[in-house]
């Protein structure tokens, strides 16, 4: 028979109740700000809920009543420079990090209200209307709510979205060699969430300043945790990565304080992250003013047993039974606040006799539409340019991924804020290409070797970017794998600055490279530049010589927002020029190179295809223009060098190696004729991959990918067009 040993968890997870003594050793001044920002937020939540029924909330109306107790428990002890974020229910959570940063003397209840309330609930409710008064100028409405000035990181509409973000946020705090802690608020919902459970790990692994504090209300929409979770009590999964964690009656606000202050010593002494979960209830459906009961996945009489534990009045009995205030005060409080939202409301809207609607002076301008997407690169002016062609001081020959070591080599000594990070990026002597080389022994702190989890490491990537005191340069070992990290990428690093407002900074370079031809089949070997080129807040620059790479590094490194640095395999071990002594110059971001001049065809490429383009071209003997398109974003193309030369040729080739499905010149073909018909002869002609995947098999690889055969049979195609003409 085998022998069997009992395993011990080597984190604690345990139950805490408050009791009698908990309750009178609280202090006066703790419980009646507690009071009071509970309230407040209650009135808040009532008042958008009759909005939203008027039709003058557009969107959701996520309530938090009922869920109170946990964020102004865990919010109350929080210092001045601790951050939270939050998830799409998350109004009581910003409310009450922004009135507890905001206020510095609560009073009594039944006093006159703080300075700071009214502004603070009108422009909160102001965003959740979507006008231009709020926070992120209307942007974010319910589902996004940010005000850097509090420490409030955002709250997000994907379930789990935020949470990698938040560990980027500690991250930072802790290599900044603060005590400040991050709590991140999600749902039941979110506890089963891939990038939530990848981040636990990232975070036990890296000893991060971060709480997971789990409101686990116990519904999604109207699917229960116990149906779809194999353990409905969710601080279990804290211990399995040795998280501490704690499970507490989020009705009870300060047994939520007493919990948060256990965690905070916790994490301030840089043990590492902890989990909080709160057994809550909310009052209403997922979203709107109607019960659960009215859509019949909960009972009434279910529903009417949680709301006798209402927080607010667990918390007021227990003030009134020790005479810290009385019912009249609360009264007095709860009438205060009413008339707040009251006077807040008649400010944001007008009546239209029985109607109600929104002041029109209060709406965005329609032309705020497409402010902020990215940044105008202001960074980048008086920034040295230079040019290979044009460069007159000495040169060296070097390997493509040489190059690319060197001058991240310098960066990072001319910038202590850089951070390198990725899978295996601090071994093998500069990772699996050769492109960190170097870095490991000269900035050990700075480079980090990370775990198998993208989602989770790419959006602590972008959660340091938007923090903004260190730059992260975020490896991907492969292209295809952005698809795994795609709601860090497309969701979060891509839509942050222009969702939040459109003035957020979002510096992150993440690289990549394309794999193509190596025998790595359909999951390690596209291309993605047709998709990343459909996410406006991208910047995506593809250089395809190591005197290129130099400049374009040296500019995505200084530049505000995401940008992506595509890198082919083909080019690391090809031979290049680089300057001597000189890695301090920049290429623009926005500027084609004309790699070769011609007059009868403009061939438009990037990457390995550029040489392999003026191969086919010198080949034939033919009389092209090949532009090194070198940055691919939309904002990014340069159309004055495009146009000159299509108004001199008359002839477009797009030239890509990937497939024809996620092709780059399908978007760049449809804009081209619609800047430059008038002056094309022929259709914008293209060579690209087959429809179907890059497989394994060499044959089949080869049969997938464009070549420079594929390059040279198109070009004699368009030539007889041309000759005929």
């Amino acid at each position: 028979m085998p022998t069997n040993k009992s395993l011990k968890l080597l984190a604690p997870w345990k139950q805490l109740k408050s009791n009698t003594k908990d309750w009178d050793s609280a202090s006066a001044e703790k419980l009646g700000a507690m009071l009071i920002c509970g309230h407040l937020i209650r009135e808040f939540e009532k008042t958008t809920l009759n909005l939203a029924s008027k039709g003058l909330v557009h969107g959701p109306a996520h309530s938090s009543i009922g869920q109170e107790g946990g964020a102004i428990g865990s919010i109350s002890s929080l210092k001045m420079g601790d951050m939270v974020s939050g998830s799409h229910r998350g109004h009581h959570q910003f409310i009450a990090k922004s009135l507890y940063h905001s206020v510095s003397e609560w009073g009594a209840p039944g006093s006159s209200l703080p300075d700071a309330v009214y502004d603070i609930l009108k422009n909160t409710l102001a965003e959740i209307m979507g006008l231009a008064p709020g926070y992120c100028n209307g942007r974010g409405g319910s589902m996004h709510l940010r005000w850097d000035e509090v420490g409030m990181l955002g709250t997000n509409a994907i379930v789990g979205g935020g949470t990698p973000l938040a560990a980027g946020t500690a991250w930072s705090c802790k290599r900044a060699g603060t005590d400040n802690v991050v709590i991140n608020y999600f749902g039941d919902g979110a506890a089963n969430i891939g990038s939530v459970l990848e981040t636990f790990n990232l975070a036990a692994a890296w000893k991060l300043p971060l709480c997971f504090f789990v409101e686990n209300n116990q519904f999604a929409v109207s699917t229960s945790v116990a149906e779809v979770t194999g353990d409905s009590r969710l601080s279990a999964r804290g211990p399995g990565f040795n998280i501490p964690s704690w499970q507490v009656d989020g009705m009870d606000p300060l047994a939520v304080a007493l919990a948060m202050e256990e965690a905070l010593k916790h994490m301030r002494a840089g043990k590492g992250p902890t989990l909080v979960e709160a057994i809550v209830y909310r009052e209403f459906h997922h979203s709107g003013g109607l019960p659960g009961s009215a859509f019949r996945y909960r009972s009434k009489e279910e529903e009417a047993e949680w709301k006798e534990r209402d927080p607010l009045e667990c918390l007021a009995r227990e003030m009134v039974s020790r005479e810290v205030t009385t019912t009249e005060k609360i009264e007095s409080l709860k009438s205060a606040a009413q008339e707040i939202m009251v006077r807040i409301a008649d400010d944001l809207t007008v009546k239209n006799g029985a109607n109600l609607s929104i002041k029109p002076e209060l709406w965005p301008k329609k032309e705020f539409c497409n402010f902020g997407i990215r940044g105008n690169l202001s960074e980048l002016e008086g920034t040295r340019c230079e040019e290979l062609a044009a460069y007159s001081k000495p040169l060296k020959e070097v390997k493509f991924a040489e190059a690319a070591s060197q001058v991240m080599l310098r960066r990072m000594e001319k910038d202590e804020s850089i951070i390198v990070m990725g899978e295996d990026v601090h071994r093998l002597g500069g990772g699996t290409n050769g492109v960190t080389k170097g870095i490991p022994e000269r900035f050990p702190d700075r480079i980090l070797g990370t775990p198998i989890s993208e989602n989770a490491f790419v959006g602590l990537g972008g959660g340091m970017a938007m923090d903004g005191r260190f730059k992260p340069v975020v490896e991907l070992m492969y292209a295809d794998f952005f698809w795994v990290a795609a709601d860090q990428i497309f969701n979060q690093v891509a839509k942050a600055r222009h969702m939040y407002g459109g003035n957020l900074e979002v510096p992150i370079v993440i690289r990549t490279k394309i794999a193509m031809g190596t025998g790595y089949g359909s999951q390690h070997s596209i291309d993605p530049a047709g998709a990343f080129a459909m996410s406006p807040g991208l910047r995506i620059v593809a250089p395809s010589n190591p005197f290129d790479y130099v400049g374009l590094m040296n500019s995505a490194l200084a530049c505000k927002d995401p940008v992506i640095v595509l890198e082919h395999v083909d080019l690391y071990n090809s031979l290049g020029n680089i300057p001597v002594e000189d890695l301090d110059y920049f290429i623009p971001l926005g500027k084609a190179a004309v790699a070769k001049p011609g007059e009868k065809v403009t061939i438009l490429s990037y990457l390995s295809m550029v040489k392999h383009s003026i191969d086919a071209v010198e080949a034939l003997g033919l009389d092209a223009e090949v532009i090194d398109l070198r940055s691919l974003d939309r904002a990014g193309l340069d159309w004055d060098t495009i146009g000159e030369s299509i108004r001199k040729t008359n002839n477009v080739l797009i030239v890509e190696q990937g497939t024809l499905g996620n092709s780059y010149g399908t978007m760049l073909g449809d804009e081209i004729q619609r800047r430059y018909f008038d002056w094309l002869d022929q259709p914008v002609q293209r060579v690209h991959g087959a429809e179907g995947w890059p497989s394994v098999s060499k044959v089949l690889e080869s049969a997938a990918n464009a070549d420079i055969d594929d390059i040279k049979a198109k070009l004699s195609e368009m030539m007889q067009t041309i000759t005929s003409l």
